[in-house]
Formats: structure tokens, sequence, C-alpha cells
């Protein structure tokens, strides 16, 4: 198109080209689409004249009002859904003719400044729903926040679990009736947590002072230091009350913490100096004679089986180090592998039985085990010989025979075996029941013909193998006793 004719047709078109300068009166129409619907929405009462709070003394809209009134819309039901909180109705004039906002309503004071009664403000509004405020806690309660409570009543509360600050104590006396209520108390957790308290509080020498006229506080308090393991308190504790013995014995469980064994033979050694009474004494003696000798017996036997030269070592390799072993765990060691040797040795049994004071009985025990182990039946009877002053042999035994067979039994000892130590126990129906036990047929098929009783051996009879030996020993019995 022509220039000439592209102006005539914008100049006579029906729209209108967009300018810049047209946005001033465009905004006013929209502010004024925006005014005129502003009564549609808002309320007719002047803000400035009400104050708008909730219930609680907040004002509306707040974020702790959003948060409370949020929870409380989500705990109504659909059915009955109202707003938030009451509102006074300004389009409908009440009974009186007085209007009230919120915090009058609250005050119990009109928007013309007369003053009523709060019944009389909810009289006027009946159909309005209440929500009445929060009670402050009753004083009494208010005690626990600042500590207001005697020691007396301190304590009998934490018996009752609940939680007191005990920092308010700060004079010796009351912290001495503290301990003396938490003892008359018999409460063991209540008398520890009042000494962490003064352990805390006190100087050291003023604690031991008073807890040394307080036993059972003291005892209290010196569990509680070893269950923490606070060796350093209990030592200067155990040693200002002049209990020496206590503080040797501390020191001499020390050794458990080393675990180099030379080492901890030389610590032994050290504590033989100790102040122990005589008991402890001769136990610490015994315990470091043992460890140094087990240091010796540990070092030889392990070159020897290493070196594969003796034959015990290679038929039963060790399972274990004997060393830092009991002393009957060492004797068994020494049964097993050493038995033969000469007294004069380390590691003879019997050198260690007479070095260590150990009871025949328990020698016996001891050894009678380690041989059955091995299989070496000759060893075990020889344990049982003794020869009277006319040099006669008997089998002599510091344990019951019923005990030494089911000592055989466990270490599986043959039916000959079993049924030489079966025969000497006393008790008829004993002897009767264990030689049944372990098939000793002999034993049983004996005594019931020293009992002269018929029946029974024909009644053992069926219980033997047709055609063995036992059968035909029953057989020529009866047949005899006809």
């Amino acid at each position: 198109m022509m220039k000439a004719d592209e102006e005539d047709y914008w100049n006579s078109s029906k729209f209108k080209a967009f300018t810049f300068d047209d946005e001033d009166d465009q905004l006013k129409e929209s502010k004024q689409a925006v005014n005129s619907l502003r009564p549609l929405v808002e309320e007719d009462d002047d803000e400035d004249e009400v104050e708008k709070v909730s219930w609680s003394g907040e004002p509306v809209g707040s974020i702790s009002w959003s948060v409370k009134e949020t929870a409380a819309s989500n705990q109504r039901t659909d059915r009955d859904r109202e707003p938030a909180f009451p509102r006074i109705n300004t389009d409908t004039p009440p009974k009186s003719s007085s209007t009230y906002s919120l915090s009058a309503l609250f005050k119990g004071k009109t928007k013309g400044g007369n003053f009523q009664t709060f019944t009389e403000s909810l009289s006027e509004s009946s159909s309005v729903r209440l929500y009445a405020p929060e009670l402050r806690k009753p004083k009494s309660e208010c005690k626990d926040y600042v500590s207001d409570w005697t020691p007396e009543e301190t304590v009998q509360r934490l018996q009752q679990g609940k939680v007191v600050s005990l920092e308010k104590f700060r004079s010796l006396q009351d912290k001495l009736l503290l301990l003396d209520f938490a003892v008359s108390g018999n409460d063991g957790n209540v008398i520890t947590a009042v000494l962490i308290y003064l352990k805390r509080t006190l100087s050291k020498e003023v604690l031991v002072r008073e807890l040394e006229s307080r036993q059972t506080a003291l005892r209290h308090f010196i569990h509680y230091l070893t269950e923490t393991k606070d060796q350093r308190l209990l030592l200067e504790l155990l040693r200002a009350l002049g209990r020496t013995e206590d503080v040797a014995l501390m020191q001499y469980k020390e050794h458990f913490n080393i675990p180099d064994e030379n080492k901890r033979r030389d610590f032994l050694k050290s504590c033989l100096s100790l102040p122990f009474s005589g008991e402890d004494s001769a136990h610490v003696q015994d315990h470091y004679t043992l460890l140094e000798r087990q240091i010796i017996i540990e070092a030889t036997d392990r070159q020897a089986e290493s070196g594969g030269k003796v034959e015990i070592f290679q038929k039963f390799p060790r399972r274990a180090s004997i060393l830092n072993m009991p002393l009957i765990t060492t004797l068994y060691y020494c049964c097993f592998y050493h038995y033969p040797e000469a007294e004069g040795t380390y590691s003879s049994p019997t050198n260690i039985r007479q070095t260590f004071r150990i009871s025949e009985k328990q020698y016996f025990v001891t050894a009678l085990a380690a041989r059955a182990k091995l299989k070496a039946w000759m060893d075990v009877d020889a344990l049982f010989s003794s020869r009277n002053w006319l040099g006669f042999t008997r089998k002599k035994s510091p344990l019951s025979f019923q005990r030494v067979v089911d000592i055989l039994h466990k270490n599986s000892a043959p039916t000959q075996v079993l049924q030489e130590y079966v025969g000497l126990i006393g008790d008829a129906d004993l002897r009767i029941s264990l030689a049944q036990k372990h098939k000793c047929h002999d034993i049983v098929i004996n005594t019931y013909r020293d009992l002269k009783d018929r029946q029974l051996l024909l009644g053992y009879r069926g219980k033997v193998e047709r055609g063995s030996a036992e059968e035909r020993k029953i057989n020529e019995l009866l047949n005899n006793s006809v």
C-alpha cells in the first residue's frame, strides 16, 4: 500500500492503537473497579475502634494465633464446623443498644465506654459460642520451678522419681541434711544422687570427714567409686580412712590389666610387701609362685612340642597355654603331661601338691581324671593301692566308689575296669543298680548268689544275651542250688 493509503487506513479504523500515554487512565479504571467491591467484603465497623484479639489475648492473624486456630479447626467435624471465634453481627442490632467487639466482650466494656459485668456481656449475645481462657496453674505446682523445697521435701520428691535441682542447697548444713534424709529413706538411688552432688561441691577433706561418721553413706560412696572405676579418688578415700588392707587389695587387682606375663610376675612380686592380712598375704605369695612356675613350664613344653621328640605332645597336642591358669588346672596339666616326673622338677604333680598344700582328696580327683582321660588304667589302679601295717594291699579311696565309677564312666572306661570298682560299693542295692546301669553282669549275678535268691537269678537270666558266659554262669548256679 502506498504511504498515503496506509495513513488513511489507520485514521479511519474503529480500533484505537496502544500508546503508553493511556496507562494512567487504565490504572484509574482498575482502582475504581476494586474500590467498588470493597463494601461487599468489608465490615462497616471502624478498624481503629475495634481491637481484634483472640481469647488468649493474642492479636488475630498473628502467627501463634493462626497455629492455635488451625489446630482447633482441624478437631471440629464437618457437620458442626463454625468460625474460629464468635463474631458480633453488626448488621442486626442486639437486644440492647450496645454493640461489642472481641476486646470489649473480654473486658466487659461497651463501645460507648460503659462498663458491664462479664456475665451481663455474655447474656447480651446468647447465640455466641463461648471459649474459656486457660486457667493459671495453682501456686503450689509452680513451686517446682522456683526450687522452694526443703531438704526433706526434696528427698521425698527424688524418691517419687521427680526432677529436682540440688543447686540451691549451698550451705554445708543443708547438704548434710539432704544426705541424712536420703539415708533414712533407704533408697540407694537417692543416696547415690546426693553423694554425686556432694562429691562435686565439697572438698575431699570435708567429704571424707562427714562420710566417716555415716557408714551407710560411706558404703554407697565406695560402691559408686568402684562401679565408675574412679580408682584415684577411691584410693585417696581408703587411705584417709586408714583402711590399708583395702588399699593393698585394690593395688593387687591392678595385675588384671597387665597382659605380659613377665611384667605381671614382677608386679606380683612388688605386691608381696603390701600390708595384706595373713590369709591374703599367703594368697598373693602363692599367686606369684604359681605364675613364676607356669612361665618356666610353658617355655619348656613349647620347646619340647616344637621339637617333636616327646611322644605325649605328639599324641595329645596342647590346646592352650598354661599361663595364668588356676592352680587346679595347672595340676591337671602336670598330671596329664608330666605324671611320671621326679618330685624335684617344677612340673612334677607331687611337687605342685606339696608346694601349694593341695589336699589329698583334691589331688586324688584331679589325678584320677587326668590319667583316666589318657586311658592309663595302671596309673588309675595305683592311685587306689594302699598297704596296711601287715604289708597287705587293698583298695582305698578318699572318694566314694560311686563317685569313682562316675569319673571312670565319663572317661569311657571299659566294663572290666568299671566292674572292679562297682564291686567295691558297700550298699547292695546301690551296687546292683550301678552294675545293671553299666552292664557289669558278674557283679549282679554274684550279688544275687550271695543273697541266695533263685527268683532274682531267673529274672536276670532273661536280661543277658543268650549263649553268653553270663547265661551259662546263671544256669550253673541254678542247677547247683537244686
